[in-house]
């Protein structure tokens, strides 16, 4: 199969379409599951597809570590190997570095830098993050950047971006074209929209299959990031799909989506998850609190998914005070379920050219929050 980015349909600057790769199609506005180490947290493959997912993204800095890339070459590549036989992105590793701090070193070849796991030095260039990706036989690789810190003053935000271009090319040169397999440049520029125009200039001078923003869900709260979509995506082609990277919240991926993002991932549903924060439409619920131990009701009862359909918020509470494995699971089904559902509704609103009033309804009943205290429970299977 060609790689390939069909729009099916325009509203505003959002748009709804699919985006075709060597192990499947992917429907357009999409949220990737993140599994980093080759698995989503709390969930079978089987079950992460179930949520509605079309792909997940896995991470090349955590898979070099451990097993190590060559021994998931050799053991048949990623999908194989996570029993995931549909399309996979991975992360270039470049986030995971820039975390490390202390740990690295960095130059213009690369990064030197000391795993987390057992200390051993490893090395990390443009070339090896490329060929990492390669064995792991990803259908989407990401160019390895710098992530610009946040904040950063003019002169360090540009001179990050034009080594991450730098290092871009070098990927360009480094990717082994194959039909079906895609790679994806990344704009930086921190939150400058002259630098942002700049490293997008450059990227589409280079040639990629696809564009991600980068340097984003770095603490620069939601209107910074909103003003830097703004300046950034009408730089981008209408032609190749768009990438928020680490975003995010239910509310930030619809404004993006209203601003033209095609795809996103966050750890946010499954993290959330693990720790018993629900998502709602009317907003968030923290299961432990003392006041769920009792109720008899779904999580959300317009929700599909295995908790919601099955048990109550009362023994949902209850598996998380238990400290069962359970918990987590169910409630990062629902999370995922949630996210899913989320991108399907912007899906038919983009279709049917009324993005803008689900934007405005999503914002009104969000608002309303968890206001659902024991002994002032409202009608059945309302939520």
């Amino acid at each position: 199969m060609t790689f390939g980015f069909q729009v099916f349909a325009q509203d505003g600057a959002a748009r709804t379409g699919a985006v075709a790769t060597a192990h499947g199609t992917i429907a357009t506005p999409a949220f990737m599951p993140v599994g980093t180490a080759a698995t989503v947290k709390a969930m079978t493959p089987e079950a992460v597809r179930e949520t509605g997912a079309d792909i997940v993204l896995a991470n090349t800095y955590h898979l070099m570590l451990r097993p190590g890339a060559e021994r998931i070459a050799g053991l048949g590549g990623l999908h194989e190997f996570m029993h995931w036989q549909r399309p996979i992105l991975t992360d270039s590793g470049g986030f995971q570095v820039y975390s490390l701090s202390g740990l690295r070193k960095m130059d213009e070849a690369g990064v030197t830098f000391k795993s987390h796991i057992d200390g051993t030095e490893m090395y990390l260039s443009p070339e090896r993050s490329i060929e990492v990706q390669r064995l792991l036989d990803a259908d989407i690789t990401m160019a390895f950047d710098e992530c610009t810190p946040f904040p950063a003053a003019e002169d360090v935000a540009a001179a990050s971006m034009q080594l991450s271009m730098r290092w871009a090319e070098r990927c360009r040169t480094a990717f082994v074209a194959r039909p079906g397999y895609a790679l994806f440049g990344i704009v930086q520029g921190g939150m400058y929209p002259d630098l942002r125009a700049e490293s997008a200039a450059r990227l589409l001078q280079l040639g990629f299959d696809g564009y991600a923003i980068g340097g984003l869900a770095v603490g620069e709260g939601q209107a910074l990031t909103f003003a830097t979509l703004d300046a950034t995506v009408p730089h981008l082609p209408r032609d190749r799909p768009r990438y928020l990277m680490g975003v995010g919240r239910p509310a930030d991926i619809v404004g993006a989506v209203q601003r033209g993002i095609d795809m996103f991932d966050c750890v946010m549903p499954t993290r959330s998850g693990r720790t018993g924060q629900l998502f709602t439409p009317r907003g968030t619920l923290n299961i432990r609190n003392a006041r769920h131990g009792d109720d008899p009701r779904p999580v959300d009862a317009a929700c599909r998914c295995p908790l919601c359909r099955h048990y109550s918020r009362g023994y949902l509470h209850h598996l998380f005070r238990a400290k069962e494995i359970l918990g987590a699971m169910l409630a990062t089904w629902h999370n995922l379920t949630h996210y899913q559902d989320l991108m399907a509704n912007l899906r038919a609103a983009v279709a049917a050219g009324r993005l803008d009033n689900f934007a405005a309804d999503f914002a009104n009943t969000a608002a309303t929050g968890d206001i659902d205290p024991l002994g002032n429970l409202p009608a059945p299977g309302s939520n």
